[in-house]
């Protein structure tokens, strides 16, 4: 049986995450190849319920992108985004999900090398933690 690659899906904002991920390809900075990114105009724009599907239809994990705080082009939507997470996160538990499996980090247009380490230390953590449980119980 070969080794878990885990499946991340990401949802990037725009301006910063998204910016830092194409200076990350176009400076040829080697990160795993187990992302799919999804564009947003903000991370503050994200209904939790996408990230709550994409984790019942068995995605190992949720990475959630977004300008650092001070830093959004819509002022304050990634703070938005912070609040909704930490929501999202209890709801999670609540429901018996793990709320590790979803992550949110600030990531600026410049730091290339910033988004894949995260990329990177994310599948290496979902590695230890194994495959989604949606997985194994066949839901997906």
């Amino acid at each position: 049986m070969s080794e878990f690659e885990p499946k991340i899906l990401a949802f990037v904002c725009n301006w910063c995450a998204y910016a830092g991920a194409d200076l990350a390809g176009t400076s040829r900075i080697q990160y795993p190849p187990n992302v799919r990114l999804i564009r947003l105009m903000c991370s503050g724009g994200l209904d939790p319920i996408y990230v709550l599907k994409a984790l019942l239809q068995g995605a190992d994990g949720v990475l959630i992108g977004g300008c650092h705080p001070g830093d959004c082009h819509y002022q304050n939507g990634n703070l938005k985004a912070r609040r909704r997470v930490a929501i999202l996160k209890k709801t999670l538990e609540r429901l018996g999900l793990d709320p590790d499996r979803v992550w949110l980090r600030w990531i600026s247009a410049s730091e290339g090398q910033l988004f894949a380490d995260t990329i990177t230390e994310f599948v290496e953590f979902l590695k230890q933690k194994g495959p989604n449980p949606f997985k194994e119980l066949g839901v997906v």
